[in-house]
């Protein structure tokens, strides 16, 4: 059992937190059961290690299984060391160390996509991976991080897509000009949410949301640039009908993906 938070490997696991060691390595850092559950049932392959304290793994019996079928080993260690491995004050009892396993922008084109989530400049990684969540739940076929948008393997951004990571294709450091040439290219339309656009209620009802779709949404406080706007074929916008002020980016565009996913199957 490992129990000296000290030593280089545990020390080696905490540096993935940081964006640096996660570039030299091709690494990644996976916390709580969740997201190991969704590893491990959908790619374990790419588990390089999994840390564990025994507690956890006694309670969690059905990741003690995937485990088992998967032919993977687990180190056992102490809550002190689970914690300084952790990116989060609560870890849950598990830690694992993962390949980096982003899909490229031309692959995802080539699949014949019909609904595409495009994140331009989205900083905030709590945002960007409930985004990828709300893809993954919305039936949508990939998303596309630019180059300018948060690191997809960021500590947060993997736990806020709790396990939708493993779920669908992920591409990063593409530039948004070469995303939504690529998408014309492909027969999508490209829709980006943005306040000065079209009503979405009008655009539902013009039928437009039935086309396949590359959504494109802007970075959270100030939007897309109107070079960026003038890239897609029209721009959307939610209306508020209360007294809010916005509405939160994830939120947004959790509901321009539901809009076209009811219109792509009805």
């Amino acid at each position: 059992m490992l129990d000296n938070p000290r030593s280089p490997r545990v020390r080696a696991v905490a540096k993935l937190a940081k964006k640096g060691a996660r570039s030299e390595t091709g690494l990644f850092l996976l916390e709580g059961p969740q997201s190991v559950s969704e590893a491990l049932v959908y790619s374990p392959h790419l588990l390089v290690e999994l840390f564990a304290t025994p507690t956890a793994l006694e309670r969690y019996t059905e990741i003690a299984q995937a485990v088992a079928d998967a032919g993977i080993d687990v180190e056992f260690v102490t809550e002190q060391v689970l914690d300084t491995m952790a990116d989060t004050v609560t870890p849950q009892g598990f830690v694992a160390v993962c390949r980096q396993f982003p899909t490229a922008v031309k692959d995802i084109f080539a699949a014949g996509p019909r609904l595409i989530a495009v994140l331009e400049e989205v900083r905030d990684p709590g945002n960007a991976g409930t985004i990828i969540r709300a893809a993954d739940a919305a039936g949508a076929d990939a998303v596309i991080l630019t180059g300018r948008s948060v690191d997809l393997y960021n500590p947060k951004v993997v736990r806020s897509t709790t396990g939708s990571l493993f779920h669908l294709p992920v591409a990063m450091e593409a530039t948004l000009s070469d995303v939504v040439e690529r998408a014309r290219e492909a027969g999508l339309q490209t829709l980006a949410a943005d306040i000065k656009g079209d009503d979405l209620l009008d655009v539902r009802t013009a039928g437009l949301l039935g086309k396949p779709t590359a959504w494109v949404f802007g970075n959270e406080a100030r939007g897309l640039a109107d070079e960026h706007l003038t890239l897609v074929d029209r721009a959307v916008s939610l209306p508020i009908y209360g007294q809010a002020e916005s509405l939160n980016l994830a939120t947004a565009a959790s509901v321009c993906l539901y809009e076209s996913a009811f219109a792509l199957r009805s």
